[in-house]
């Protein structure tokens, strides 16, 4: 997928050091396509990395997709250079006219937070009640997901006796859902979360659906009944190191933590992690792109938040 992106991203290197096909502002004008519009609240502290793990993953069908990244402005992002805040990223009070195809809110380091006591809540309920008329179909990741469950249909998360960590396989509870075409029926995918959303309750909700669990990690994914939203509880954008480096971080700060389980080679540190969740991963964002973006967003955009009708989003 060519990804359209500005010229001076870091990630630009990264991703064509890795044969990714990424286009630039320069290439993309010459080109009379109407590309998908893909706006990424990025949470995440360190939002370099992010950003790459996020653009690998959404380029791997024929679709063109412009990719724009906003940040809160409520928050004080420490960990990333303000000039690349300034150069590469909107704030909502930029976007809040436009609308855009699809939609990706990440996971945040504030799961053991109560949502409201979070700093940018009141902005990002904001921006979730905006997403409804603007955006066609909204992502949301790991703790992404936990506030969207929450905010949308009033299920709260939990705090876990410990932390969950490591790479697990998730079971297929809806193969017919495009979202999971092409996969096994069960597979592997990372998560790193000191907090679950029960599927007890999820399950009481009429306009929600679980596509995908794990028996050890509990929820994996969840979709309203409308197509409109969709879930992950865990974080299939991470890299093979992600899972090695959180935990070396953790070791260093004397918390003590357990290895991240089905993740090093013999559960040893000293060993290489093995991949086990990268084709699963890339498989998901390219069927929701293309199945629940592409494939069903007008071609005008500005017809998005029309009315449709219910039928058009069952899938």
């Amino acid at each position: 997928m060519p990804i359209k992106i500005p010229d001076q991203l870091p990630a630009v290197e990264i991703l064509e050091n890795e044969n990714i096909f990424v286009m630039t502002e320069k290439r993309a004008i010459h080109q009379d396509i109407r590309p998908l519009r893909l706006l990424i609240l990025n949470l995440m502290p360190t939002k370099e990395v992010t950003e790459t793990q996020l653009l690998r993953k959404l380029s791997n069908t024929p679709l063109q997709i412009e990719v724009e990244f906003m940040r809160t402005a409520s928050h004080n992002a420490k960990n990333t250079d303000a000039r690349h805040l300034e150069t590469f990223y909107t704030t909502f009070d930029s976007v809040r006219s436009r609308r855009f195809d699809g939609m990706i809110i990440t996971g945040a380091p504030v799961e053991t937070l109560p949502f409201r006591d979070v700093d940018y809540w009141a902005e990002l309920t904001q921006i979730m009640d905006w997403s409804a008329k603007n955006v066609y179909s909204t992502l949301h990741i790991c703790w992404g997901a936990q506030a969207g469950l929450y905010y949308h249909y009033g299920v709260d998360k939990r705090l876990l006796p410990k932390k969950i960590s490591g790479v697990y396989a998730q079971r297929v509870m809806k193969p017919t859902s495009p979202l999971f075409r092409g996969f096994d029926s069960v597979f592997m995918a990372p998560h790193s979360r000191y907090t679950e959303t029960s599927a007890e309750l999820v399950a009481r909700v009429p306009e929600l659906e679980i596509l995908a669990s794990s028996d050890t990690a509990g929820l994996y994914a969840v979709k309203s009944t409308d197509s409109r939203r969709f879930f992950i509880m865990g974080h299939p954008e991470y890299d093979a190191q992600t899972l090695g480096l959180e935990y070396a971080r953790d070791v260093a700060a004397g918390i003590n933590p357990e290895i991240p389980e089905n993740y090093f080679e013999n559960d040893d540190p000293a060993c290489p992690p093995c991949v086990t969740w990268r084709a699963h991963a890339q498989l998901l964002y390219s069927n929701w792109l293309n199945y629940y973006v592409y494939q069903s967003t007008p071609y005008d955009i500005n017809q998005i938040g029309a009315a449709e009708s219910a039928e058009d989003w069952v899938i």
